[in-house]
């Protein structure tokens, strides 16, 4: 489908800007979600309340010596994280969010390289905060979110929040009144990584402001919805899709309390859509049919129901959501949209919720990018595609091969100004204003993007051919023994040639089923895997086959935005 037009947004050039725009519009309506204790309800933050917190943090952030300043925040997702890091862009300074689950040493190293002056953290954080500070040179400020009232050295959240009410109270506008420069530097991200890999991206105001009002022009997302923060913020898909879109646009947002706790979470909030990556929209999609096959009855019913309801569609009567009510009441009842990102997803996962009546879409990005760079939308949408260009972001295939693949290079509004302190890196990665995206792939006569794999990925046979790896790892994932799997070139014993390999992780629960046993040994699982490795390469040419396969009892380590991270054979 061509020429469908975009939706109406509204223009902002700050994210100041679009907090106080919002709080005009959305004034009482609930900006937040939150849980004030463990297993309780969910109670209601408004948007002027938000605004208000903003403002009271930030100019107690200036009252206390940290205007103009780096500011990093470290701590599990919370209604606190959101209110610093618009305290802190919102009045000038600069802000750093930081990985949670990062080792002390990593912490360390990144406080020291992004010269932040203050840490904004929570309780499970406090012991390797306070471990480090003495040893990080521009470190002025701890300032806990958790401490009802400050000590010899650390400063306390709540403290400052309510000494700013008083000052702003009392005719502070040093922070209302701040202006902010929206092509400067306010956004330093670490890019995930070691240490000594990890790039430090330099974000704007204008970055993220031109990506927001772009993707939303694409997608319609309005004051009705409720999303349920799953994903890390300090990742910029989860802070810039998931917080400061729903801002922009009026939404409300849920902190979920964790994993196990996701079905509760949706439930209790009434969540309409769901911001998450292929891992998890996969296992969720791979649980319904594993509990429908327990009972063949049920089985035969939820068959029959899609047989029914492609019909009934073809002739223009939509029954998905009565039809398979009991699956989306397990998802809350209210969900209607699932919006996958972070990595490519499976095409037939995305078709199988959206014919369940949920729609199920994928974006593509990265942190360089603010992230958004592609996005199927709602109305307009390929489901084995990345998506088409958000408006003012081109996108190009550079170099590309005989099967019309190329790294995608992308220029916009939306591009980094640069790798911090890495002139080098930067002038590697942005050319003439074209940002090199590391990502292979192609696109079709109507614009939409396809990801075949990362450029350092692809495996390379002797005779010239090349092979990309996340292809075959779709195909293996189909499988319903196979949890997680990695796809990775070897060198064959005694030929010499490059040869395709995996690494397995599978899973259990299917296979004990299966065999029967509650311990089977590994020649039995291994017997069940290679059928499936058979299958994968009855599907593929002859040199993509998978000569070699391991299988593994831990799965695979992942970054915090659940992507296996790939160690290279």
């Amino acid at each position: 489908m061509k020429n469908i037009p975009l939706y109406e947004v509204r223009q902002i050039s700050t994210l100041k800007e679009m907090l106080n725009d919002s709080v005009k519009i959305y004034s009482d309506h609930a900006a937040f979600l939150v849980k004030t204790e463990e297993g309780g309800p969910y109670k209601p933050i408004t948007y002027s309340k938000f605004r208000d917190d903003v403002n009271a943090l930030g100019t107690a952030f200036i009252d206390t010596g940290l205007g103009n300043s780096r500011i990093a925040i470290i701590s599990e997702n919370r209604y606190e994280w959101a209110v610093t890091y618009l305290a802190t862009v919102n009045g000038s300074g600069i802000v750093v969010p930081l990985d949670k689950e990062l080792p002390v040493s990593e912490l360390k190293n990144l406080l020291i390289r992004s010269k932040a002056d203050a840490v904004v953290y929570s309780k499970a954080k406090s012991a390797d905060v306070e471990s480090i500070a003495s040893e990080i040179p521009n470190l002025k400020y701890l300032i806990s979110m958790d401490i009802s009232s400050k000590t010899d050295s650390v400063y306390s959240y709540n403290e400052l929040l309510n000494k700013g009410y008083e000052l702003v109270k009392n005719g502070d506008k040093s922070f209302l009144d701040a202006e902010i420069d929206n092509e400067g530097m306010s956004i330093l991200l670490f890019t995930s990584g070691t240490t000594d890999k990890s790039k430090a991206v330099m974000l704007s105001h204008h970055n993220i402001c031109s990506n927001l009002m772009d993707m939303c022009s694409m997608l319609f997302i309005g004051e009705e919805d409720v999303f349920l923060m799953l994903l890390p913020l300090h990742h910029t898909y989860a802070c810039t899709c998931g917080f400061l879109c729903q801002i922009y646009r009026g939404c409300t947002i849920a902190f979920c309390e964790g994993l196990r706790h996701i079905v509760k979470n949706l439930k209790e909030s009434k969540t309409t859509i769901l911001l998450t990556v292929p891992l998890i929209l996969e296992a969720m999609h791979k649980r319904i049919w594993d509990q429908a096959s327990k009972d063949p009855k049920t089985l035969k019913k939820l068959k029959l129901g899609l047989k029914i309801s492609k019909i009934l569609k073809a002739v223009g009567i939509d029954v998905r959501r009565k039809l398979f009510s009991q699956v989306i009441d397990n998802f809350g009842g209210a969900i209607r949209m699932f919006i996958s990102g972070g990595a490519a997803i499976d095409p037939q996962v995305i078709q199988g919720f959206q014919d369940f009546g949920i729609h199920c879409l994928q974006g593509y990005g990265l942190t360089e990018c603010s992230p958004i760079i592609a996005l199927n939308r709602d109305c307009d949408y390929n489901n084995g595609s990345a998506g088409l260009p958000v408006p003012h972001t081109e996108i190009k295939i550079e170099n590309p091969n005989e099967e019309s693949i190329g790294e995608i290079i992308a220029k916009g509004p939306n591009i980094m100004l640069g790798y911090y302190e890495n002139e080098e890196a930067t002038k590697e990665a942005v050319v003439d204003g074209w940002f090199h995206t590391g990502d292979l792939g192609y696109m079709d006569s109507e614009d939409f993007v396809y990801i075949t794999g990362r450029k350092k990925n692809v495996i390379v046979t002797k005779n010239g051919k090349n092979i990309y790896p996340e292809e075959i790892e779709t195909l293996l994932g189909r499988s319903p023994f196979i949890a997680e799997c990695l796809v990775y070139g070897k060198t064959g014993e005694g030929t010499g040639e490059i040869e395709v390999a995996a690494e397995v992780y599978p899973d259990m629960e299917k296979v004990i089923e299966t065999l029967g046993s509650e311990n089977p040994t590994l020649e039995q699982i291994r017997k069940l895997i290679d059928a499936e490795v058979h299958k994968v390469n009855k599907s593929l040419v002859l040199y993509k086959y998978i000569r070699h396969f391991t299988v593994r009892e831990q799965e695979f380590e992942k970054t915090t935005s659940k992507k296996i991270i790939r160690q290279y054979k």
